[in-house]
């Protein structure tokens, strides 16, 4: 008879299975970057496909459909389990990478980015889920800096290294390839390693303590469906600020993935070059989390959100005025600053406000809104590219972007428990 291992919360309690889910995560978002930087040119060259909202009809379906299954993430996590609905995730990835290769017309490349937003929405939410059960409320930060640092690294890794063999091999079948082994290694180990975390969310309600200032008391555990939407998406301050700002940041992202390659091509650079600057974003993005996330545990959170806003429409600023690869290459990492200081943070907001019992489907709520940002940005940039330009699409959003981080500086509170401890104790 096998031992019951005791649910305890922590990184270092659980060290193994943690490590574990930021393997896992990276697969998932190297399932992503496989098709970041040949899509726009496979529509280009293959497909011939000209209008900007045409091109991007990918990253709607991609967005819309991921944004929809990431709040479903949450409501089924809370219901059937962590791991089954990561396993499901993996599941529907399998037909992708095969729909990318054999793809006879732009339809089945729309119709793979459906699929492609549903294994996003399941696996990734999930995966964020889980080690916000594992890590406990002190080190939200460290965990969810480590989550999405594996995961956007991988995205990184991914573009720099599909773009190499669509140069070398042509756009198809080489890069998908890729894609096809992360999504075998990802299910072969959720389904024979990945374990179940839900009793430690149920752990740390047994434990959870009220604010001293009465500002969550509204915030019990038995909230409706209904009630967690309506406070994280409006009601509740820190909540619905870091929604509206997740939202705007992935707008960027939606920007970077349909509209870069082109802007980048189209002024003479080559395809390898093209490769390189889609992939310092993601790669900036991915390793500066892993300082930003426990960052934010030091520091707090709403301060580094304003700052990282700020940051990235300053460097949509600089993109839009550039033409050198050079001062691409800086705007790009500046970029990946900026998202790095917001990305991990916003989570650990949501992680911090929300009581455990409705805490996935919080987190499911936020990232419904947040990957709304990939379908909001799709139309935006591709509406403005074809009126003004492709420059002028850049502008728009880094206006946008600029106004988030407004808003954030006048409504979010921090929300760090400790860090807020101080700051009630201090006259």
């Amino acid at each position: 008879m096998t031992a019951t291992r005791p649910t305890r919360l922590g990184l270092r309690a659980n060290l193994a299975q943690f490590s574990l889910l930021v393997a896992v995560n990276a697969l998932v978002g190297g399932v992503l970057g496989q098709e970041r930087n040949v899509l726009p040119l496979l529509a280009e060259q293959e497909f011939r496909l000209t209008a900007y909202t045409a091109l991007l009809t990918y990253v709607l379906a991609f967005g819309v459909t991921k944004a929809a299954t990431n709040y479903f993430a949450g409501t089924w996590s809370d219901r059937f389990g962590r791991k089954p609905v990561l396993l499901v995730g993996w599941l529907i990835a399998v037909p992708v990478p095969l729909m990318l290769i054999w793809a006879p017309n732009w339809g089945w490349i729309v119709a793979a980015n459906v699929l492609l937003g549903i294994n996003q929405g399941l696996t990734w939410s999930t995966t964020v889920i889980m080690k916000i059960d594992l890590a406990g409320p002190e080190r939200r930060g460290l965990a969810m800096g480590l989550n999405e640092a594996a995961g956007y690294a991988a995205v990184a890794i991914t573009a720099a290294a599909t773009g190499y063999l669509a140069a070398r091999y042509g756009l198809r079948p080489a890069p998908f390839l890729l894609g096809a082994s992360y999504v075998a290694l990802g299910l072969g180990l959720t389904a024979f390693f990945v374990r179940e975390t839900r009793e430690h969310a149920r752990l740390e309600a047994s434990t959870h303590t009220a604010r001293a200032d009465g500002r969550h008391d509204h915030l019990h555990a038995g909230l409706s469906n209904r009630e967690v939407f309506e406070h994280t998406s409006v009601h509740e301050p820190a909540l619905s600020s870091a929604s509206q700002a997740g939202m705007v940041n992935n707008l960027n992202d939606g920007l970077a993935m349909g509209i870069f390659p082109i802007l980048f091509v189209s002024a003479g650079l080559s395809i390898g070059h093209m490769g390189i600057l889609t992939a310092l974003y993601p790669a900036v993005w991915g390793a500066g989390q892993l300082i930003t996330g426990p960052l934010s545990d030091r520091l707090g959170r709403k301060h580094l959100i304003t700052a990282g806003m700020l940051t990235q429409a300053a460097a949509l600023g600089l993109i839009a005025l550039a033409d050198t690869f050079a001062v691409w290459a800086a705007g790009t990492v500046l970029l990946g600053a900026g998202t790095a200081l917001v990305y991990p943070t916003l989570l650990a907001v949501i992680g911090d406000v929300a009581h455990p019992t409705w805490r996935a489907r919080a987190v499911g709520v936020y990232r419904l809104w947040r990957d709304g940002g990939f379908a909001v940005g799709a139309v935006v940039s591709g509406v403005a590219a074809d009126l003004w330009g492709i420059r002028a699409a850049v502008w728009v959003v880094a206006g946008i972007t600029a106004v988030s981080g407004i808003i954030v500086a006048a409504r979010m509170y921090e929300t760090h428990p400790r860090i807020r401890r101080h700051l009630e104790d201090t006259p």
